[in-house]
């Protein structure tokens, strides 16, 4: 994109810009990111850059940043649009339930209409609370906006349901996504088959599979594999990884790496293990998802100190063409808090920032985590934060007053 805009042969619009403030805030983070919008010419400042702004400062749930960006919007007179709602919705949806309820009143007041994308987030937040009276109220708001319900949606409910312990509900609705006017009949197959599979049907599991016909995609392969998994059958399992590799001579590299996703995540870790000698043995190119599945074998085993040491290894190897994803490095973090090595936690929350992963809340949730188990206080950590701008929540809170260093002792304590 750099070179693509210091070329003579394109002239870049405010959506190209808009791409650059979302790529700033993700290699280098949400400071970058607003420095950048004020490189750019001042034409080119418009909604979509702010919004692209706003966006990335959601995603990386930065409550006071997206409260800034969102009122400096207001300020340069933008119009208020549903998308940009729509991320403070998301972010009140993971941080501050409470504020959802204002954003709603503020997009009533200025006559702004829920979309699709409104409606999901509302119910999804609804269904995690268990308020199904509330997530079926707003399923008939929609359909009287004239929202059709899609598939993705259908989805989401199912699985609330399913975990809310209302097995017709989501049995009802399967039955009416089968029958549902849906263009990505693929899709919607994969969704059932998890449905089914959560529901513990395996007949349904069985006769959803069949009407994938003789060639199934690899995808479907996949999910009937994951959904025998789900369901315990081992058997079934094996017997459908061995019929894939026979019926496809050359199986893609992201094949492997779904399948290793589900034997490390139903724990079939002997499953795992060949199948890791299987890829090395033909060649399989290993990289980010794979190493990060890797990583996530070994933690699920116990074995940090060879997790750390298979990251490194591979990091050595491929730091000119590919880095880790951003969550390997959080596996890996998390492992080392349970255990109380703050020595470790501090050298992988160093490696990711080396890495171009900027410090995020949940990073330092868990590094301060490692020293509350470890039960040493934590200098200078208070520094850290505004240092990057991270303004603690209720948890990294009282993680921070539970390992201050300079706390009073109870009198209690001073008694005995």
């Amino acid at each position: 994109m750099e070179w693509l805009e210091k070329s003579e042969h394109y002239e870049f619009t405010d959506m190209e810009y808009s791409f650059l403030v979302n790529l700033h805030a993700k290699v280098h983070g949400l400071y970058r990111a607003e420095k950048f919008i004020e490189e750019i010419p001042q034409s080119m400042r418009t909604t979509h850059v702010y919004q692209s702004l706003l966006a990335g400062c959601a995603s990386m749930r930065n409550v006071p940043t997206t409260e800034k960006v969102f009122n400096k919007m207001k300020d340069l007179n933008f119009p208020l649009t549903a998308f940009a709602c729509n991320q403070l919705l998301l972010l009140y949806k993971r941080n501050d339930k409470k504020k959802i309820t204002d954003v709603l009143l503020m997009m009533e007041k200025e006559n702004i209409k829920p979309t699709l994308f409104t409606y999901k987030m509302l119910i999804d937040t609804k269904g995690i609370v268990g308020d199904f009276s509330g997530m079926e109220q707003l399923l008939d708001t929609m359909k009287e906006d004239g929202i059709k319900l899609d598939m993705h949606l259908s989805f989401l409910v199912a699985r609330h349901y399913i975990k809310g312990g209302h097995t017709k509900k989501a049995e009802k609705l399967a039955k009416e996504m089968e029958g549902g006017d849906f263009s990505d009949k693929i899709q919607v197959r994969k969704f059932l088959l998890n449905i089914y599979a959560e529901l513990g049907m395996p007949d349904e599991v069985e006769r959803i599979w069949k009407t994938c016909g003789v060639n199934p995609l690899i995808k479907e392969w996949i999910q009937v594999i994951w959904a025998w998994a789900k369901l315990g059958k081992e058997e079934h399992v094996q017997k459908l990884v061995d019929e894939m590799f026979k019926q496809y001579k050359k199986i893609p590299h992201v094949c492997y790496n779904s399948l290793l996703r589900v034997y490390v995540d139903k724990k079939m870790l002997g499953k795992a293990k060949d199948l890791v000698k299987q890829m090395s043995d033909e060649g399989i190119h290993i990289g980010p998802k794979t190493i990060d599945t890797f990583v996530r074998l070994y933690l699920v085993e116990g074995d940090v100190a060879t997790a750390d040491s298979v990251l490194k290894s591979w990091v050595h190897k491929n730091h000119k063409l590919h880095k880790p994803l951003y969550y390997t490095y959080v596996h890996l973090l998390e492992a080392y808090a349970k255990k109380g090595d703050y020595h470790n936690a501090e050298k992988v929350f160093y490696l990711a920032r080396q890495m171009g992963y900027s410090a995020r809340m949940k990073m330092y949730e868990l590094l301060l985590g490692a020293y509350v188990n470890a039960k040493v206080p934590a200098y200078g950590f208070r520094d850290r934060l505004r240092a990057d701008n991270i303004f603690p929540r209720r948890v990294l809170t009282e993680q921070l007053v539970a390992v201050d260093p300079f706390k009073k002792a109870p009198v209690t304590g001073l008694l005995e």
